[in-house]
């Protein structure tokens, strides 16, 4: 069976001041089905701009990116768009919420772009702030939020499709232990669901609730970890306080 998602030969090489410089060079990866993998390695090592090409949101300058045997990097814009409002969900590092919008409107927004009734839209949007424990926020703007609430709205609104794939750069970089605790809950009932997970973290207690490791270094994948027992999300006290 082929991967889910794929990066053949993957690299991306920015220029700044003039020079420059490589944020991958070259990275293989593949992630099957129902899959939860975490990625990890110091800052600058590629791990937000390998999630970011994977997602569509930016172009490789070499390589290729695959889901479910189609090739997407060369797609359009309007054709990527389409495919990740039905397909991924991404949750940004620094949220990206609509500013005019309420929590839970941000929440409802990509149910109602694939056509769920407002109704039903405003109730599972509900239901996951609740779940996400923001649920007495859920008629606030972002900009009345703090930067943890921004964080689970954020979650909320990227798990609202139930999307096939969930990425997502640091979402438990702004929580304190319980509320990563309740966010990873959340990430392996997804998996378990079948849908597949792809997780940017710097902590390696919450890198440990996935069922694969892959560490970055120097644009490069460095190591994978095989986790057999990572179908418990790891107790509340491993879990470090977000710094």
């Amino acid at each position: 069976m082929a991967p889910v998602l794929e990066a053949k030969h993957l690299a991306k090489t920015y220029e700044t001041g003039g020079a420059k410089v490589l944020g991958l060079r070259g990275v293989d990866l593949a992630v099957e089905r129902g899959e939860f993998v975490a990625i990890m390695g110091p800052s600058g090592c590629g791990k937000s701009t390998l999630l970011n090409l994977l997602a569509g949101l930016d172009r490789p300058s070499s390589g290729e990116v695959w889901l479910e045997g189609r090739r997407i990097d060369g797609l359009s814009e309007t054709e990527l768009a389409r495919l990740r409002r039905r397909r991924l969900g991404f949750v940004f590092q620094f949220f990206n919420l609509v500013p005019t919008l309420s929590a839970v409107e941000n929440v409802e927004l990509p149910l109602l772009l694939v056509g769920r009734r407002r109704g039903d839209a405003r109730r599972s949007a509900n239901e996951l702030l609740i779940r996400l424990g923001v649920g007495d926020s859920q008629g606030a703007a972002p900009a009345q939020l703090s930067g943890g609430q921004q964080q689970r709205v954020a979650l909320a609104r990227a798990l609202a499709n139930r999307p096939d794939i969930v990425l997502a750069d640091e979402p438990t970089g702004n929580l304190d232990s319980a509320a990563a605790r309740d966010v990873l809950r959340l990430f392996r009932d997804a998996r378990d669901r079948g849908q597949t997970l792809l997780l940017v973290t710097h902590d390696a207690s919450v890198a440990s609730a996935a069922d694969r490791v892959i560490t970055l270094r120097d644009g490069l994948v460095a190591e994978e970890t095989e986790l057999v027992a990572a179908r418990q999300v790891p107790p509340l006290l491993e879990l470090k306080r977000a710094e």
